[in-house]
């Protein structure tokens, strides 16, 4: 989650207790339009007994007011729903799966999708969307693709197709409503937009294929959606998904608690408590006596799984346990082990260590990762194109000839499947004629001549117009990237709080490759068992599935940042520096104080809220905004460190006073709730004097 220190500041009246004012001109932590609201002291506070005691050290002014109050449910009551519908939006490919509350042991898949790719098991489609020269919607997945590739290449220059979208939301860092993405012909359109239009497409197709199964299926309020996300996304991403759906009609504003935000690899760590032992493959078999790696031994034996997973598709239904799983029979209470999610985009790391009896799961450590998905080798394998035939034109022919350049990528990936450790044969890599062609009218000369100019080792050129690439050559392009996960997880096993790892679950659709289950075996496999599930590229939509039905699997989070507000503070000398000093009304005060709501990898249950106390600053206020803050580290002192950045805000909209149930007079109490331990950070308000819900809202998207 992602949160900043605030708008509120404080002042010590003359009877020695703090009340209201606003932070003075140009301080970071100045309300919007007047907005000004403070936190009270314990002694106001109308629940002491929830009051935590300072940490060691830390003035009890900074953090008395700060409490955790664990609800008497794992969770708050949520309306009942008649069927889970999730989709696992990906970087490379989605897809979606559904299960009904009364059958909550079968997981069904979506339909099989129009168009695929031979020898590929087409259960998600590509994310690709395309939209006409005007903007409006066309098709999604193969059929976008396909028909993209089919176009004249002249006609294909007006019509805008995106493919590989979901990174751009990981990779701005100042994301908001109104970010860009870019079509492969270069034309800009609201990422909002793109976005809502490929959930929209997925809402239609699962709310027919539902009507079809369940006819009497109410239309409003009987699904419960979940959309998956990668861990280590930061809040406004997150939420960016959500403004996306309410666009795409999946749910309304209204009704939030209609839509979950599942984080990828909790989700494949969910699932996999259900797998029996005959769905899972061991990469960790130890070599045999006569030295030989186990290469065939691995690869023989996930394509024997895959090809039983093939031919038990055809029912498109997953039956799953009840309670928990073989392998987890198996785990004692404290058993702890990582799940590494390996997508198109993203590598996602996440740490749960089992609770028994309940089988609940608690995250050791905050979610971890990086760019270093499948994506990356596509990037390699563009950079050795460029390196042969020069970036200049690489970039001219994508913008020229848009639909080739589709049709060339997609010719890679068909062999960046088929590359494997064991093999000895070099990978064709058809190019498309355009591509021949516009080469030589661009450079004067053909690409053969191109080829043996650049002196690339390992690539050579074949008559019937393909690059024959060695497996030394595509090992080259996987290198990169497989190096950086080994990296990261090596790094992770590293922390303190990450010992006595049992077991490392492989899961996304990288893991399908031979290449990468190699080198994860081979690091890893002498330290803990390295376990991955047959329907590798699967496991995370079945496992958002599981999560729709019962969200409070997992139930202690961390705390991926530390989140607060900003304050005034008594000025100490000696303790404060003196440009934080301020002076009012005779009193002297220090500035920008960073109190915390929550610490950075802090454990946080489900269930458990922050509660702070405010008062409006001017008795007829309808409307407080307060700042929040956050910041990578637990040392900050000042919401001026270095580090600290406001990111998001709090709104509380109050009902004017004299209005009915409203305090006609006197001082008003504002209590606000946040919880952090849910995927997502929400907020609820109460106005203490009446005993209402203020409409309170938190942002992360208008800074």
């Amino acid at each position: 989650m992602l949160l900043e220190p605030g708008t509120q500041s404080l002042r010590m009246g003359a009877n020695g207790q703090r009340c209201p004012t606003p932070s003075p001109p140009g301080s970071p932590g100045t309300p919007h339009d007047g907005c000004s609201i403070a936190p009270l002291t314990p002694s106001q506070s109308p629940q002491p007994a929830l009051l935590r005691r300072s940490p060691p050290g830390q003035s009890p002014s900074l953090t008395a007011a700060l409490a955790f109050q664990r609800s008497e449910a794992r969770c708050q009551q949520t309306p009942s729903f008649a069927v889970v519908v999730a989709i696992d939006f990906g970087t490379t490919s989605s897809g979606y799966a559904f299960s009904f509350s009364s059958d909550p042991e079968a997981i069904h898949m979506m339909r099989k999708w129009e168009g695929g790719d031979p020898g590929v098991a087409n259960q998600k489609t590509p994310t690709s969307l395309l939209l006409t020269p005007e903007g409006i919607f066309h098709s999604f997945g193969y059929t976008a693709r396909d028909y993209y590739h089919d176009l004249d290449p002249e006609e294909a220059r007006d019509w805008l197709y995106f493919e590989k979208f979901k990174m751009k939301i990981h990779s701005t860092s100042d994301l908001t409503m109104k970010t860009e993405l870019e079509a492969v012909n270069g034309k800009k359109m609201q990422a909002l937009e793109v976005f809502a239009h490929a959930l929209r497409f997925f809402k239609q197709h699962a709310v027919q294929e539902l009507k079809d199964q369940c006819p009497s299926l109410p239309e409003r309020d009987a699904i419960r959606w979940v959309i998956t996300v990668p861990a280590i996304w930061k809040q406004p991403a997150k939420q960016f998904m959500r403004e996306a759906a309410y666009k795409a009609g999946l749910v309304s504003p209204e009704n939030p608690e209609q839509l979950l935000i599942a984080l990828e690899p909790e989700a494949a760590s969910i699932y996999c408590r259900k797998l029996r032992l005959h769905q899972l493959i061991d990469l960790s078999c130890k070599p045999p006596a006569n030295g030989l790696a186990p290469d065939h031994a691995i690869d023989s034996s996930f394509r024997q799984a895959r090809e039983q997973l093939r031919r038990s598709r055809h029912s498109r239904t997953f039956l799953v346990e009840s309670g928990v799983g073989e392998l987890w029979s198996e785990m004692q209470a404290g058993d702890r082990y990582i799940v590494a999610d390996c997508g198109g985009g993203t590598v996602d790391l996440t740490v749960h260590q089992i609770e028994k009896p309940q089988g609940t799961l608690k995250e050791l450590y905050k979610a971890s990762g990086g760019p270093y998905g499948a994506v990356g080798v596509d990037l390699a394998f563009e950079k050795l194109l460029c390196h042969i035939f020069g970036e200049d034109f690489i970039a001219t022919f994508k913008a020229k000839r848009p639909a080739a350049w589709v049709d060339l990528t997609i010719a890679f990936e068909a062999r960046k499947r088929a590359a494997a450790p064991s093999r000895a044969s070099p990978l064709n890599i058809s190019l498309p004629f355009s591509f021949i062609d516009f080469y030589r009218k661009h450079r004067g000369q053909n690409v053969e001549t191109a080829l043996k100019k650049s002196n690339v080792n390992f690539v050579k050129w074949s008559s019937q117009g393909m690059l024959r690439m060695s497996s030394e050559a595509m090992s080259e392009l996987f290198q990169p990237t497989i190096s950086q996960i080994i990296k990261h997880i090596d790094e992770l096993l590293k922390k303190p709080e990450v010992q006595g790892i049992k077991f490392l679950f492989l899961v996304g659709g990288f893991a399908e490759s031979a290449m990468l289950q190699r080198a994860v075996q081979a690091a890893f496999g002498p330290t803990c068992r390295v376990i991955i599930p047959q329907d590798v590229g699967l496991t995370i939509l079945k496992g958002a599935v599981l999560f729709g039905l019962d969200p409070t699997i997992v139930r202690v989070r961390r705390s991926p940042l530390t989140y607060g507000v900003g304050v005034l503070n008594k000025f100490v000398e000696g303790k404060h520096p003196r440009e934080k000093l301020l002076v009012k009304e005779g009193k002297n005060w220090c500035t920008d104080i960073f109190e915390k709501f929550v610490s950075v990898d802090q454990s946080v249950a489900l269930g458990e809220v922050v509660q702070r106390s405010y008062c409006p600053a001017r008795p007829g206020q309808r409307k407080t905004i307060i700042n929040i803050y956050c910041c990578a580290t637990d040392d900050v002192v000042y919401i001026t460190d270095p580090g600290v950045r406001k990111c998001g805000t709090i709104s509380l909209e109050l009902e004017a006073l004299g209005d009915a149930g409203s305090p006609a007079r006197g001082r008003r109490e504002i209590r606000t709730s946040m919880q952090f331990g849910d995927t997502e950070i929400k907020v609820t308000a109460m106005d203490i004097s009446t005993s209402k819900t203020v409409r309170a809202t938190i942002d992360f998207l208008s800074n």
